[in-house]
């Protein structure tokens, strides 16, 4: 099942309100997006850290071939 991208900013935005969130749909399939998600939160955190908490906010979406998100390029930082 394919997810939109609309869906996967709006799991993100709970954890993170005041993120700058992009989300790209790469293929075009609804299963392989590249995200950038800037917030405040990752500041001090190193990008593995960033990356688990956003992988976290997705809720399970990811989890094994049975997940609605194929593939997620991800990109974190804290604002500049």
């Amino acid at each position: 099942m394919a997810i939109e991208a609309r869906e996967i900013e709006e799991l993100i935005r709970i954890e993170f309100p005041d993120a700058q969130i992009t989300i790209t749909d790469l293929a075009g399939d609804g299963n392989h997006y590249a995200a950038e998600v800037v917030d405040e939160s990752f500041r001090g955190k190193n990008r593995v850290q960033q990356q688990r908490a956003v992988y976290a906010a997705l809720k399970g979406k990811m989890d094994g071939p049975a997940g609605d998100l194929h593939a997620l390029a991800l990109t974190t930082r804290a604002p500049e």
